[in-house]
């Protein structure tokens, strides 16, 4: 099995890649676009900004090949962020992957960012079987959208994972997320 992580420059790569290899799995980190498209799962990453992160996704184009990826996909916090429509983080077209969703900011006179262990709840799809805490570091979020395959508790109820087709997506950090973490990502794993 051909695990890749996608590195753009905005990523977590090296704990996701740790993630997958507590589980037995080596997975590469690549930018390269016939790396990526051979992968039996693909994994987006990211932490940042994600007007940066736009920018580095056009420069290498990788935002033309992501959203045409058949294999499985899964974005992690500001990855999943960008697999959106548009986001107010620097008023920034995503991949459209998620159509019509679009990020938006916490509300700046509660604590932001959300960081921290908070619960899913609503879970379905890949995540049918965790309603754990997992480990959160965002101040932009998805709304509950016909996407949502898990949501969580902040300011308001909001996405904590999104599911299109061959395309899933996590706001929190499974790779940071302990046990239910690995589970998560065991059950993404599956999906081949």
């Amino acid at each position: 099995m051909k695990v890749t992580i996608i590195d753009y420059g905005a990523g977590n790569v090296f704990s996701v890649k740790a993630a997958f290899e507590r589980l037995g799995k080596n997975a590469i980190i690549s930018a390269d676009a016939e790396e990526i498209k051979s992968s039996d799962l693909v994994i987006f990453p990211g932490v940042g900004h994600a007007e940066d992160a736009m920018a580095q996704l056009k420069k290498s184009q990788i935002d033309l090949l992501l959203p045409n990826l058949k294999q499985p996909v899964l974005g992690i916090c500001l990855g999943m962020q960008l697999m959106c429509q548009h986001t107010e983080e620097g008023d920034t077209e995503g991949l459209g992957i998620f159509e019509d969703l679009k990020v938006v900011k916490f509300d700046p006179k509660f604590k932001v960012p959300h960081m921290g262990w908070n619960n899913l709840i609503d879970t379905k799809s890949i995540l049918e079987d965790v309603n754990e805490d997992v480990y959160f570091v965002h101040s932009y979020f998805a709304p509950i959208s016909k996407y949502t395959i898990a949501s969580c508790q902040y300011q308001e109820k909001f996405s904590a994972a999104l599911q299109k087709d061959n395309f899933f997506a996590c706001q929190f950090h499974p790779e940071k997320s302990g046990e239910v973490g690995s589970k998560i990502l065991t059950n993404f794993l599956k999906q081949i």
